[in-house]
């Protein structure tokens, strides 16, 4: 699949339905950053100037005949909506999102400092919190994975804290951290290859991940 081509194709359809009503489209996650395979998703976003029930109903017919359509997942948004969310969630979205149409630039005066450290600390609390949940209640493979996926985003914004470098592919990722943070990341990447783990290795896996939240959780208390 060549996604720059797939995107123009998408582009086209969307104009012919909103025209000048379109704001901003873009594309995030493994597309984005080239890193797709077969089971990516192909995360587009689209901002028009409002969202109606009928509007989502539109694009979702507009959609529906497209290459792939199975795999379109993402963001649609009014700009009313998109400029007043909560600013934690916008640092990771502004820089996840590639932009293909127009520019998100109108949302970085609304992000501080402190918003991107609360992004840190909220994901860091969910990781750690279902490490927990995961060990007592469910002990599954596929939510580890899944915790650790989600580790990358956690990463993602501390190094930008420490850097003022944000660093979206993942494999950059790994030539720039250190220490825990590149333990935790090589092992997010190492556990999407593996289809199973042992027993002393989920444990060791979790052990790691509750300890690296923990800390995180710490170091950016208020």
């Amino acid at each position: 699949m060549n996604i720059d081509e797939w995107m123009k194709a998408y582009v086209k359809i969307v104009r012919n339905i909103f025209t000048d009503r379109i704001v901003f489209i873009g594309l995030q996650g493994s597309c984005s950053r080239k890193e797709m395979t077969a089971e990516s998703d192909i995360d587009v976003v689209l901002i028009l100037d409002t969202v109606s029930l009928e509007d989502l109903h539109s694009y979702r017919n507009a959609i529906a005949d497209m290459p792939d359509r199975d795999k379109i997942c993402g963001f649609v948004s009014g700009m009313a909506e998109i400029s007043n969310w909560y600013p934690a969630d916008l640092f990771q979205f502004y820089y996840d999102t590639k932009p293909v149409l127009g520019s998100l630039n109108f949302l970085l005066p609304k992000i501080s400092l402190s918003d991107i450290q609360y992004a840190v600390r909220i994901g860091a609390c969910n990781i750690y919190h279902m490490c927990v949940h995961n060990v007592v209640h469910e002990h599954s493979m596929e939510v580890l994975k899944e915790l650790y996926k989600s580790s990358i985003f956690v990463l993602q914004a501390h190094h930008f804290l420490l850097t003022q470098n944000y660093i979206s592919r993942r494999e950059d990722l790994l030539n720039s951290v250190t220490g825990t943070d590149l333990h935790i990341l090589q092992t997010a990447v190492n556990l999407k290859k593996e289809p199973t783990i042992s027993e002393k290795q989920f444990d060791a896996c979790t052990k790691n991940l509750l300890e690296w939240s923990s800390d995180l959780i710490q170091r950016y208390k208020s």
